[in-house]
C-alpha cells in the first residue's frame, strides 16, 4: 500500500497564520514576557516559527509525553518521557502543540503543569480536531479548526515520514 499527501492547507496559509497567532500573542502579553513549552516532537516546527513571530521576550523549555506507547490509538495513559529543564513557578506560560483531537494528552499536561504554580498558563495549537474531543480543554489561540482527517506537515508525520512539508497535508492511502 502507498499513501499521497494532499494539500489541507497551503505553506502561505499556515505562514500567514501563524504570523497573525504571533501578533495576537505579543499584544496578550505586552509589557511581560512568555515562556514558551512545546511538546516534542510535532510541536517542534510550529515552536520555532511560532517564536520568531512573537515581539515580547521569549524563553524556550521542551516536553515530551506519549499516550501511544506502540499502538496508533491512544491508550489514555500519559507518561512524561521528557520534563522540563527549568521550573515554571511565578512564569507566563504558552504550551505550544501541533495538534489536539481526543485532549486527554493535553488534559493531563496542563493539569500536571498548573501544579507547577506558573503566573499564568495558556494554550496554543496549531491544529484543532474539535469534532474528536473527548475530555474538554480550553484553546487560548488556534491556527486553524480542520477535519477529522489524518493530517501531515509541519512536525506532524506518517510513520517518521513527512515532518519536513512545509505545508498540512492529508495521508491518502491508495
Amino acid at each position: 500500500m502507498s499513501e499521497t499527501v494532499r494539500v489541507l492547507l497551503s505553506e502561505e496559509e499556515v505562514d500567514k497564520r501563524i504570523q497573525e497567532l504571533g501578533e495576537k500573542i505579543s499584544r496578550d502579553y505586552a509589557g511581560g514576557q512568555v515562556r514558551l513549552i512545546c511538546v516534542l516532537k510535532g510541536g517542534v516546527f510550529f515552536t520555532c516559527e511560532l517564536a520568531k513571530r512573537i515581539s515580547v521576550p521569549v524563553s524556550l523549555d521542551f516536553m515530551s509525553v506519549s499516550s501511544y506507547g506502540n499502538d496508533t490509538k491512544s491508550s489514555g495513559v500519559v507518561k512524561i518521557v521528557k520534563d522540563l529543564d527549568e521550573s515554571i513557578e511565578n512564569k507566563d506560560v504558552l504550551v505550544v502543540e501541533d495538534i489536539i483531537d481526543s485532549g486527554r494528552t493535553l488534559s493531563y499536561l496542563l493539569e500536571n503543569l498548573r501544579r507547577r504554580n506558573p503566573r499564568s498558563l495558556k494554550l496554543c495549537t496549531l491544529l484543532d480536531k474539535p469534532e474528536r474531543r473527548v475530555t474538554e480543554v480550553k484553546v487560548d489561540y488556534t491556527g486553524f479548526e480542520i477535519p477529522d482527517e489524518f493530517v501531515v506537515g509541519y512536525g506532524l508525520d506518517y510513520s517518521q515520514k513527512y515532518r519536513n512539508l512545509p505545508y498540512i497535508g492529508v495521508i491518502e492511502l491508495n
